[in-house]
């Protein structure tokens, strides 16, 4: 890829998914073993939108984890063959990622090099970075799809914390790590409202 910054090299990416469907083998493909971080972003940018393509949070949150895991063991990117060969709507992903692309560009703008530099670099924080990229792929996971917010607050983690790895820019990685307890907090409302619901539920039918 010969464009300069890092939206212009999604838009790439965008531009060259095939015609009629893509799996995600094709996706990891246009990317390269090197652009594991482009491709997290690539991957969250459907989900800065209010469209719900079935399926697909377990399938690319299973991807950033397989990327987390390869970057925290320091391996080539390995995909199961079910996940490589899922076929997603090429229109319906155009569309989604295209809305996306827009958050991202606003991020890209206000994303600076060197900002709180000590959370870009390597070793034991390095290990935490990648744990955080670990932890938003299964919260992304989760099984909250139809409640609003619940896959837009982990992908906006990873979509943080994947601009801040690839523009070395710790303010960013600082969000991306914030945006993840923002989503536990807020899962863990639901499932507290929820269970109190049920409660309410078993004593109204009891009586």
């Amino acid at each position: 890829m010969q464009a300069d910054s890092l939206g212009e090299k999604l838009q790439e990416m965008i531009n060259k998914l095939p015609p009629n469907g893509v799996a995600l083998a094709e996706i990891r493909d246009l990317v390269g073993q090197d652009g594991l971080l482009l491709l997290t972003a690539f991957l969250t940018l459907i989900f800065m939108v209010p469209i719900s393509i079935p399926g697909v949070s377990t399938v690319f949150g299973a991807a950033i984890l397989l990327i987390g895991v390869s970057r925290l063991l320091g391996r080539s990117l390995w995909l199961p063959q079910s996940f490589e060969q899922r076929i997603v709507s090429t229109d319906a992903l155009r569309a989604a990622l295209h809305r996306g692309l827009k958050w991202f560009h606003r991020l890209e703008r206000v994303s600076r090099t060197h900002r709180l530099k000590w959370l870009t670099s390597d070793g034991m924080i390095g290990v935490l970075n990648n744990c955080a990229l670990i932890l938003g792929a299964i919260l992304l996971m989760a099984p909250f799809g139809l409640i609003p917010l619940s896959n837009t607050l982990p992908a906006l983690a990873l979509l943080l914390l994947a601009i801040g790895l690839l523009q070395r820019d710790g303010v960013c990685i600082l969000l991306g790590h914030i945006a993840n307890l923002a989503t536990i907090i807020y899962f863990t409302l639901l499932i507290a409202g929820g269970g109190v619901a049920i409660h309410r539920i078993i004593q109204y039918f009891r009586g």
